[in-house]
């Protein structure tokens, strides 16, 4: 196996940009940019400076004093770290009188040390154990003094000594080997933004302090930032102390949600031992969150299942077998099936959660095997209006800026989104910014964790009603076009003049104005007057969305009243600005890239489209249907109605995560094959008769694309433990059918995609080698990659706007159901649950809570832990409650992430006018006191049990 790695050097302080500046350090000329530190510019020319104090992921403070430096004609000896660079600087890194200074240094550091670097877990990782031999430190002078590594001293207990923090399950906390760099705190103030982490005492007392009795009860959020930047052992991962110090990493690509942060696997064999972020990843600059630095240990879990196993009828047990056998078997089910009910009554659905080239083979399976244009993906179920919407204004279907650009806007428009839970790295970045000044709109039913970020821009919060968001929105466009706040050069260079005129005729009138929609949606005349000003008026401006747009009945119109927003203030084509979607799950855009949708081609080609269909029957050797085929629910339907027959499921779990749970059970009982390819058997595999076991990130090739189209590697560090990586197994699955595909790794895969999809047509893996990602669309016309889309124009040519009228959701409260359920995610679970519910993540979140506000609660009764009964129009379901005013009256919120709760229970079969994306986010439901799980929770537990037993091996 070929590792992968990249060497990074840790040059001591942060990059800068400026006119070059010219300097010598120990005899050699150096060139680097106004700002830069000396220490950074003796780096810049291989000359290495002690340091502990410092690092180039934080600012600079100068405490350590180790890093100390002579300059002509400066006195003393200043901090390498703080002192900036000027021209004609002389600088002498290495004289005797540093050395006997930083050795003194050193030695004080080491007198309140434990010397047990034997059987330290970082022993040979271990700042403070390099700079002691790199000063030379031989000896200490200073023994039998106070110290905080002691547990007694004099024979009595040492009150400067603190008992070791094993509180948290990822990493552990020692005071005793605390040196007070303050770099935990700085990591946690700077790059994480929690502010969790404090200095306790002053001078030799001092501590770093949680502010709480102990660090799993504190406000850290287990990002890792801390233990990252830790230069000891005194902030150190479980797995290290268990497994030992790696021996080699690969660089690879998180599996979780849309940000896709770049990883070092660190290896001790074929063992990992802890995630790293990447400081050189583009998406992530070298931070991570709870999820991908530590939720890893779900694919070592023993409930993965290993072997493939078959079944005749769901009632009865399974039966573990060959994978020639499991194969055979599906694929004469297959062949019966088509023989009897045709090829449409046969499909797939394909994962967000797998790689490019996986979700490509699934939906070539159903086209060119299959001979169907049946195939779905759970990115429909997400963000298909996003491709709908931003298709029919920009051109195009996907964000159009990098995650770099929001350290360039000036405000930020959040809406339907929740950063800090749902896509936590990118919202260190945002909050950075809004500590520097950048404003901030939030646009949700409920104050979420970002509203709270101690930022000095001016923050809004517009709680509007669930389902309102047109009417927003397009009281906001409103106040811009009748105020005149709009960017008439733009739009006149940029828009269609016609689509504008009626657009802004429409919008003016009387019944979109502020005062008109305010009793509608919540929000008051004067906040969604100001709101819009303020994001008229911003230079720079960003928007930033996520499923609280998109899982509406007018998803697909809410991200074109948020395009129109963007194009009539110009805030599209640079920096700072743009429309950015943030894609729940890994691969979520590029499942859609790669043709999962049942009317569209790779590249978001219309299946329709001669030319598009003549690229693929080339490359492929078949004949493919011009018709569109199934979407998920119309396969449900025809199944019930007796005419879709086999379904094969990659990676999803569409029981648990699609609406109107008893509609989908339904569907899959109506089945006479279901194959279920994943790790696990979920709650899908309840109705299937094949499980075919998958393969984790860990143990495959290919990509991801995020939400910023970032192609990003994806490199196997571990061999597959059921013996085929899932691409290996989609093959098989069709040469059983008679296919003849002979890929022998994913990169041919690739080749394919990239011979096929314009947008992807520069696209290797050998590229993604040299730079580490690119952005898409990459060719011939951009051979470097699309950072920003749309800079001089749209990719349809010119902007359109649409008409935006707000009709309201068919889903109306009444005096049955007199409140409105919107669901979300917390940080610590990760979608259906199914990989962080087998993590220490469930000490964070153990079950799915009912969030409801203090009045609605007080007048049913409801007081905080108590078993409440939430019931709507499609079902009901029992957990437990949480009183809070973070939902405004009338209001509650829920999680979906555990199965024994099956929140879609409740939620509607309506959907999205264009795309068929459910309406998660508005159910009619009523809420009252419960003794326990419900009876139809019981059932289904019951049913559940009986559909996963496995026959014991004989």
């Amino acid at each position: 196996m070929k590792d992968f790695i990249i060497p990074t050097k840790d040059m001591g302080t942060p990059a800068r940009k400026g006119a070059p500046v010219r300097l010598t350090i120990d005899g050699v000329a150096v060139t680097v940019p106004a700002g830069t530190s000396v220490m950074r510019a003796a780096a810049e020319a291989g000359i290495s400076i002690p340091k502990l104090c410092a690092t180039d992921s934080l600012e600079p403070i100068g405490s350590c004093r180790l890093c100390m430096v002579e300059i002509d004609g400066m006195r003393g000896t200043p901090a390498s770290c703080t002192t900036p660079v000027h021209e004609g600087m002389q600088v002498h890194t290495q004289t005797e009188g540093l050395t006997r200074l930083r050795r003194g240094v050193m030695e004080l550091y080491i007198s309140d040390h434990p010397l047990d670097c034997l059987t330290c877990a970082a022993n040979g990782d271990c700042e403070l154990q390099d700079m002691a031999g790199a000063v030379g430190l031989r000896e200490v002078r200073y023994s039998g003094t106070e110290n905080h590594f002691q547990p007694r001293q004099n024979g009595e207990a040492n009150p400067l000594y603190i008992a070791k923090d094993t509180s948290n399950p990822y990493f552990s906390y020692d005071p005793a080997k605390c040196i007070v760099c303050m770099r935990c705190v700085r990591a946690c103030e700077e790059v994480q933004g929690t502010f969790a982490l404090t200095i306790e005492g002053r001078g030799f007392d001092a501590r770093i302090s949680t502010a709480a009795p102990d660090f799993l009860s504190s406000d850290c959020v287990s990002c890792g930032a801390c233990v990252q930047a830790c230069p000891t052992a005194t902030l150190v991962e479980t797995s290290v102390e268990a497994i030992g110090t790696p021996e080699r990493s690969v660089v690879t690509t998180c599996a979780y949600c849309g940000v896709g942060c770049s990883f070092e696997a660190q290896m001790r064999g074929e063992e990992l031992v802890r995630m790293v972020p990447w400081k050189d990843g583009k998406a992530n600059r070298g931070h991570s969150c709870v999820k991908g630095r530590f939720a890893y240990g779900y694919a070592k879990h023993q409930d993965r299942i290993l072997k493939p196993m078959i079944r005749e009828a769901t009632t009865e047990p399974w039966r573990e077998v060959s994978w020639e056998e499991a194969l055979a078997f599906t694929a004469g089910r297959i062949e019966a099936i088509r023989a009897a009910h045709g090829k449409d009554a046969l499909g797939v659905i394909t994962s967000s959660r797998c790689t490019n080239e996986e979700t490509f083979l699934v939906q070539k399976l159903a086209r060119a095997v299959f001979g169907t244009n049946n195939t779905d993906t759970c990115a429909r179920v997400c963000h298909s209006p996003t491709g709908y919407g931003l298709k029919q204004t920009f051109g195009t279907s996907a964000g159009t800026q990098d995650f770099d650009s929001v350290e360039e806007t000036d405000l930020a428009l959040v809406i339907g989104a929740n950063p800090t839970d749902g896509h936590p790295v990118f919202a260190s970045r945002l909050r950075k910014r809004l500590r520097q000044g950048a404003g901030l709109i939030v646009i949700d039913p409920r104050r979420i964790d970002l509203l709270e970020t101690a930022h000095r821009g001016e923050a809004r919060h517009l709680a509007l009603r669930p389902g309102t968001n047109v009417a927003v929105l397009t009281a906001m466009a409103h106040v811009i076009v009748t105020e005149k706040l709009y960017d008439a050069a733009f739009i006149a260079e940029r828009c269609e003049q016609d689509a504008w005129e009626d657009y802004a005729e429409f919008v003016s009138a009387p019944d979109y104005a502020p005062e008109a929609v305010a009793e509608l949606t919540g929000v008051s005349a004067q906040a969604l007057r100001e709101a819009a000003r303020a994001y008229a008026a911003a230079p720079n401006a960003s928007i930033y969305y996520g499923l609280g747009v998109t899982e509406h009945s007018q998803g697909s119109t809410t991200v074109i009243a948020i395009a129109n927003l963007a194009m009539m203030t110009g805030n599209i084509g640079r920096p700072g600005v743009g429309v950015n979607p943030l894609r729940g799950q890994n691969n979520v855009q590029g499942s859609c890239d790669m043709g999962s949708f049942p009317h569209e081609l790779p590249g978001y080609r219309h299946v329709s489209d001669p030319a598009a269909r003549a690229v693929f029957e080339a490359a492929w050797g078949v004949t493919l249907d011009p018709e569109p085929g199934l979407r998920i629910p119309n396969m449900l339907d025809a199944a019930v109605g007796g005419r879709f027959k086999a379904l094969y499921v990659q990676g999803e779990d569409i029981l648990q995560s699609d609406p109107d749970t008893r509609h989908v059970a339904a569907g899959l009982a109506a089945m006479d094959c279901v194959i279920v390819h994943d790790l696990f058997l979920n709650e899908t595999a309840n109705y299937a008769h094949v499980f075919l076991p998958g393969s984790t990130f860990l143990e495959k090739d290919g990509t991801f694309t995020n939400a910023e189209r970032r192609i990003n590697r994806v490199r196997r560090v571990m061999r597959p433990r059921a013996g085929y990586a899932d691409w290996e197994v989609t093959q098989m699955l069709a040469n059983a059918l008679g296919a003849g595909w002979a890929y022998t790794h994913p990169e041919e895969i690739m080749a394919e995609i990239a011979a096929t999809t314009p947008g992807f047509a520069g696209v290797s893996y050998a590229m993604l080698d040299e730079r580490g990602s690119v952005q898409w669309p990459c060719n011939a016309a951009a051979p470097e990659g699309s950072p920003i889309m749309h800079i001089d124009g749209f990719v349809r040519g010119r902007g359109r706007f649409i008409r935006t009228a707000y009709v309201a959701t068919e889903e109306r409260t009444g005096p049955r159901f007199p409140l409105l359920l919107t669901t979300g995610r917390i940080l610590s679970q990760y979608n259906v649950g199914a990989q962080t519910r087998r993590t220490e993540n469930v000490l964070w979140h153990g079950e799915d809570r009912l969030e409801i506000h203090p009045h609605d609660a007080e007048t049913r009764g409801i007081k905080e832990g108590d078993w409440v009964r939430l019931a709507s129009r499609a079902g009901e379901t029992s957990l437990r409650a949480t009183v809070t005013d973070r939902v405004a009256p009338g209001v509650v919120y829920t999680t979906f992430h555990h199965p024994d709760t099956q929140a879609n229970v409740v939620t509607t079969d309506n959907s999205d006018w264009a795309t068929n994306c459910p309406e998660y986010k508005v159910t009619a439901v009523q809420v009252g006191l419960s003794n326990g799980p419900s009876d139809w929770q019981a059932r289904y537990t019951a049913q559940a049990t009986a559909a996963r037993r496995i026959e014991a091996a004989e």
